[in-house]
């Protein structure tokens, strides 16, 4: 087998990379082997990743018994929670490209012939398909699981989405910070990435429907057998796929990016996915108009499972119903079949005779649990490049909302107003400047949402923002990810307060009420556009680098 990793014996790079791996332990017979990365991003500084060094291990002990040579590489780790306390949250967003030439700089460097990627918290699965698509070697991801959370005195569940929820309610009374600290001391019980259907498992559940996992690998509960059975699997798999020269751009198709946005649909799954998924595609060199492909896909699919927060099941639930597996085969009328799998198989193929275990939880096309899909694509003069709003998956609310705006810079700013009173129903609070550019690397606006509801405001005031929110954000009316953002040139940086906000939701529009001779006046009078407020380190270069958010924010261009 002809490999890349193998360079002419003899030649002073062989040499070199010869004298280096043998000391390593490497035989003369293993240097002719199949060399694969094994990508983890490890990290103590949360749970997400805590237990990765230990499936690393078992991973690189595969690949040796199925006739590899594994590499363990390392990468930054970015977490949400713990991260987004620095650079006002921009940190999160733009680690997830950090995290991409991270793996380009180890593989491509080395010339290794294969990856095998240990899938975590929300930006290190699209970070690592970024990589894959834009190196091109072949790739498996191995989603790494959920936590284990847990039970409160009343029965409820306690996870870190009611710590999240609840801690907006401290400031206006609604809880203590004692009884918030005793639902934050049970709500992990394990390491694993959160277990509602946030970005983190939404996430998993698109590299499945991409065709870059093992059939079936999710979602899956972290260190459970199910999860190191994928993890020892994925080693012949990735030396197969080596061997056949099955690469991410073979596999990650317009059609595959087609059948991963039916089943974030299908699974009321978190709105960061389409940013994701469009970055992919830019990284793949697949032209597909993601925001395009949900709008279209909105039209036929409608939630078929309800976990948490859109819904009333847990993920434990889900995943017993079948997961990611039993929704691709519910969906199997809109999805392309002949899209490629890692393993060779069509999806067609991977899918058939499966059943799924609970067709209640994971209901058919025809008989789903909302009335409505939960991801809508809203555009008009606000947002001319598009926007999203997530819906629950089985509650019905307010769909339309037109008020004054309140316009805000900064989140702290919004949430010190809402805690004063100062935030009045029927406003639009806007919040901008929190976008890529703009924060520099998408600042998180949930806090403001949450605000909101500890102050008994959710669908008394509308919120109109160019940030990013939280796949565990589920409330009210929240028009997110507003293009083009605040930071650069556009209608969302010329709003005042008092101007008319209107949301429709049912006729997928955003508008602002403003003619536009006086937009025009603004546009001249005002301030050049923000180009994010920091000129030195990784977010000023981010922030002078970094792609539309339309184009999934890349720094790829």
């Amino acid at each position: 087998m002809e490999l890349r990793s193998n360079f002419p014996v003899g030649s002073p790079r062989w040499a070199t990379r010869r004298t280096q791996w043998k000391v390593l332990g490497l035989t003369d017979e293993d240097l002719t082997k199949p060399k694969i990365a094994v990508v983890n991003s490890s990290s103590k500084l949360a749970p997400c990743f805590s237990h990765l060094d230990d499936i690393a291990d078992r991973v690189c002990e595969a690949v040796r018994e199925a006739g590899g040579v594994a590499f363990e590489i390392r990468t930054v780790a970015p977490t949400d929670f713990i991260m987004a306390a620095g650079g006002k949250g921009g940190y999160v967003l733009s680690s997830r490209d950090l995290l991409a030439n991270d793996v380009e700089a180890a593989v491509e460097g080395a010339m290794l012939d294969g990856m095998i990627c240990l899938a975590s918290c929300d930006k290190t699965t699209p970070g690592q398909l970024m990589a894959a698509g834009r190196i091109n070697v072949p790739t498996i991801v191995i989603p790494c699981g959920y936590q284990p959370c847990g039970v409160l005195d009343s029965g409820e569940p306690a996870d870190i989405e009611e710590v999240f929820i609840q801690a907006g309610h401290v400031a206006t009374g609604g809880i203590t910070v004692e009884d918030l600290c005793s639902i934050s001391d049970r709500a992990i019980k394990g390491p694993g990435v959160c277990t509602g259907m946030g970005t983190a498992n939404t996430m998993h559940i698109v590299a499945e429907a991409l065709g870059m996992t093992l059939p079936g690998a999710a979602p899956v509960a972290a260190n459970s057998p199910k999860m190191w059975d994928n993890a020892a699997r994925s080693a012949t798999a990735i030396l197969d796929a080596v061997r056949h020269g099955r690469t991410p751009r073979s596999i990650m198709t317009a059609g595959a990016f087609r059948n991963a946005a039916a089943a974030v649909l299908a699974v009321s799954g978190s709105i960061n996915s389409v940013k994701h998924l469009q970055a992919i595609a830019v990284e793949t060199g697949v032209d597909v108009d993601i925001n395009g492909l949900f709008t279209e896909l909105a039209e036929h699919v409608r939630p078929l499972a309800a976990v948490r927060p859109s819904g009333p099941d847990s993920i434990e639930d889900f995943e017993g119903a079948g997961g990611a597996r039993a929704v691709l085969t519910q969906l199997k009328p809109v999805l392309d079949l002949h899209a490629t799998t890692i393993t060779g198989e069509s999806l067609n193929q991977a899918l058939d005779g499966f059943e799924v275990a609970d067709p209640e939880l994971i209901r058919p096309l025809d008989n789903p649990r909302g009335v409505q899909a939960t991801i809508q694509i809203l555009r008009g003069s606000l947002a001319p490049e598009g926007s999203i709003v997530k819906l629950s998956a089985t509650e019905k609310r307010e769909d339309r909302f037109a008020g004054p705006a309140r316009v805000f810079e900064e989140a702290a700013a919004a949430i010190s107003a809402i805690e004063t009173g100062a935030v009045l129903p029927g406003e639009v609070l806007v919040l901008r400047g929190v976008g890529p550019v703009g924060t520099p690397g998408m600042g998180m606006a949930s806090n403001v949402v949450f605000a909101l509801n500890g102050a008994g405001l959710t669908g008394k005031v509308a919120v109109v923002t160019d940030g990013q929110l939280s796949g565990l954000v589920n409330q009210g009316i929240v028009v997110g990810e507003v293009k083009p953002e605040g930071g650069v040139d556009g209608p969302l940086r010329l709003v005042r307060d008092g101007d008319r906000v209107a949301i429709d939701i049912p006729a997928r529009t955003v508008d602002l009420d403003v003619p536009a001779g006086e937009l025009d006046h603004r546009r001249t009078e005002s301030a050049a556009p923000r180009s994010g407020g920091q000129t030195r380190g990784w977010l000023g270069l981010y922030a002078r680098n970094v792609s539309p958010l339309e184009h999934g924010a890349t720094l790829s261009r």
